[in-house]
C-alpha cells in the first residue's frame, strides 16, 4: 500500500482542490450564477413586458443573466408555488402584483401561503393607475352622468373585467360600494377579449389600467371618465380623479413588486433592491414607464412590505363586502 501513496496523494489533493473551488464558487459573492425571474402571467402581456425591460436593465450591473420564466395560472398561485419551493438564495425571484400581495389571502379559504410571512419583500416596482372607461357612444359624458345612468337602469347594466379577482374587477367593486351602484360583472379570460367586446358594443364599461387604455384613449376608441388615484395620472392629465368628483376613497391600481421566498440573506435582498432602484432610474425604463402610464415606487424592502400589508388590509374589507371568492 505504501508504494501507491505517492500516486494517490496527488489525486486526493486534486479532488480536495476541486471541491474547495466548487464550494468557493457556490458561496462566492452574490450573484455567481443566473437569476430566474418568475412572471405569473403569459408572455407578451404588460407584466411580462415590464419584467423583461427591468431584467435587461439590471443584468449588466449584476453580471449574470436574468432569465424570465413565465408561469401563468390560478390567480398567480402557480408561480408563487414555484417560488415557495425555491431556495432563499436570491437565484429565484418573482414579480408579484395585487393577486399574490393583496387579494388572494382574502379570496381563497385554503391558500397554501401567507404573504405576511412566506415572502421576502425585495422592493416595490411601481403602480399602474386604473381608469373608468366607456365606449365613445356611451350617453354619459361625465362621472355624474354615469352614476345617474346606472341608477336609472338598475341591474341591466354590465361591466367587463379581465377576470375574477383582478385589480380591474376589485376597483369596480370598490366604486360600486362607494357610489351605491348595482352593476353586473362580466368576467373575461384576459384584458384583450374584454376590450374587444367593449369596443364591439357588447359591454359598455370597465375599469382599465392605463398600460392597456392609453392607445385606445388617444385614438378616441375609448373615453375615460375618472382616474382611481389621489392625483391625476401623468398619462391623462385632463381626466379628473374620483376624489375630485366626490369619491375620495376610490383609489385603485395594479401594484407591482419584487419578492423572493422567506429567509433570503439581508445582503442579497439589499443588493437586489439597489439594482432595482438603479434600473428604475435609467432613461430607458423611465421612458417605458412613461409610455405605459406606469409610476415607479422606489423604496426600501421594509417600506415595500408595509405598503403591501396596509393595502392588503384595506382590500380585505372591500373583498369581504363584495363577497368575491375563488374557492
Amino acid at each position: 500500500m505504501k508504494r501507491f501513496l505517492p500516486l494517490i496523494a496527488p489525486v486526493l489533493a486534486a479532488f480536495a482542490l476541486a471541491g474547495a473551488s466548487l464550494a468557493s464558487a457556490q458561496s462566492g459573492p452574490y450573484p455567481n450564477q443566473p437569476i430566474k425571474w418568475l412572471v405569473p402571467y403569459a408572455a407578451g402581456g404588460g407584466t411580462d413586458n415590464i419584467a423583461r425591460q427591468l431584467a435587461d436593465a439590471m443584468q449588466p450591473s449584476l453580471g449574470q443573466p436574468v432569465v424570465i420564466d413565465n408561469r401563468p395560472g390560478a390567480s398567480t398561485n402557480i408561480a408563487v408555488g414555484l417560488l415557495m419551493q425555491s431556495k432563499p438564495d436570491g437565484y429565484t425571484i418573482m414579480q408579484a402584483e395585487n393577486a399574490a400581495l393583496l387579494f388572494n389571502e382574502h379570496m381563497f379559504a385554503k391558500l397554501p401561503y401567507k404573504p405576511a410571512s412566506d415572502f421576502t419583500y425585495i422592493g416595490a416596482i411601481g403602480r399602474i393607475p386604473l381608469a373608468l372607461v366607456v365606449r365613445p357612444d356611451f350617453q354619459g359624458k361625465t362621472l355624474k352622468d354615469f352614476v345617474a345612468y346606472v341608477k336609472a337602469n338598475g341591474d341591466k347594466t354590465n361591466y367587463a373585467s379581465p377576470g375574477i379577482g383582478t385589480p380591474h374587477h376589485m376597483a369596480m367593486e370598490l366604486f360600486k360600494q362607494k357610489a351605491g351602484l348595482s352593476i353586473t360583472h362580466v368576467a373575461y379570460k384576459g384584458g384583450a377579449p374584454a376590450l374587444q367586446d367593449i369596443m364591439g358594443g357588447q359591454v359598455p364599461m370597465m375599469m382599465l389600467d392605463l398600460t392597456a387604455a392609453l392607445p385606445y384613449l388617444k385614438t378616441g376608441k375609448l373615453r375615460a371618465l375618472a382616474i382611481a388615484l389621489p392625483q391625476r395620472a401623468k398619462g391623462l392629465p385632463d381626466v379628473p380623479t374620483f376624489a375630485e368628483l366626490g369619491y375620495p376613497e376610490v383609489n385603485a391600481f395594479a401594484f407591482h413588486g419584487l419578492i423572493g421566498p422567506a429567509g433570503m440573506p439581508p445582503e442579497v435582498v439589499n443588493r437586489l433592491n439597489a439594482e432595482l432602484h438603479k434600473a428604475l432610474q435609467t432613461p430607458r425604463i423611465q421612458q417605458v414607464f412613461s409610455e405605459f402610464g406606469f409610476e415607479a415606487l422606489p423604496g426600501t424592502p421594509k417600506e415595500f412590505q408595509e405598503m403591501a400589508r396596509s393595502q392588503s388590509a384595506y382590500w380585505g374589507q372591500v373583498i369581504k363586502t363584495s363577497g368575491v371568492q375563488l374557492d
